[in-house]
């Protein structure tokens, strides 16, 4: 910085420089607090948001544990809400994920199907929610009859969901009698699991129904 030999030199200058920066200094200022508490007021608007959803979202599973149905048409009240109301959030996915279980025991597969591709559209590519609702599609998908949308859809590979895909894509196999490629992938199934821990009953089943099966073709 200059060195000014008098006050009133050091004076002057401040006038000039304030002349030719003031203006842009105070808006750089206002900007910048206006930016800090305005990020400030959005986070706690955000906290705000998810403390509310997960408020409706304890509420709605309450009410599905109510004896007897009761509480169904109330939680799936609150599920429509949280999925209005906070449709960005974890909490809206899972409510649809209800919603679309709710349509399947009601025999509504349209309604079911609906809310499970809205689930994967609100989602991130590959993350566990996805995951979820595309293996929980696949099943509405063939029992609509839309055998290889729904096998499509249990192509994508995912380390974590290697088992449920591939039992998932068995069991629609077995339902169209496609025998030897259901042997297939409930095999796949059977040895992406813990080999330290038994099967589970109903995979053991199916692998013995149709093992034997293909044995007495064989023979």
């Amino acid at each position: 910085m200059e060195t000014y030999r008098t006050e009133e030199e050091q004076v002057e200058a401040l006038k000039k420089w304030w002349q030719e920066n003031g203006r842009s200094t105070i808006i750089g200022v206002v900007l910048a607090l206006g930016l800090g508490f305005g990020w400030q007021a959005w986070q706690k608007s955000q906290e705000q948001a998810v403390m509310n959803a997960s408020t409706l979202y304890q509420q709605m599973l309450s009410a599905l544990s109510v004896e007897d149905g009761q509480g169904v048409g109330p939680a799936m009240e609150l599920a429509r809400r949280i999925k209005d109301e906070y449709r960005g959030s974890s909490y809206a996915r899972f409510a649809a994920l209800h919603l679309a279980r709710v349509a399947v025991n009601d025999g509504d597969l349209s309604a079911a199907e609906d809310e499970l591709r809205w689930v994967i559209a609100m989602s991130d590519r590959g993350d566990d929610l996805e995951r979820i609702a595309n293996l929980r599609l696949a099943r509405v998908l063939a029992a609509r009859g839309a055998t290889e949308e729904a096998l499509g859809l249990l192509d994508t590979q995912s380390a974590t969901y290697v088992a449920s895909y591939a039992i998932a894509r068995g069991d629609i196999l077995l339902a169209q009698e496609r025998n030897e490629e259901a042997l297939a992938a409930f095999e796949t199934a059977a040895s992406s699991l813990d080999p330290d821990r038994p099967l589970p009953q109903t995979l053991r089943d199916k692998l013995e129904y149709l093992r034997a099966l293909q044995g007495g073709e064989a023979s």
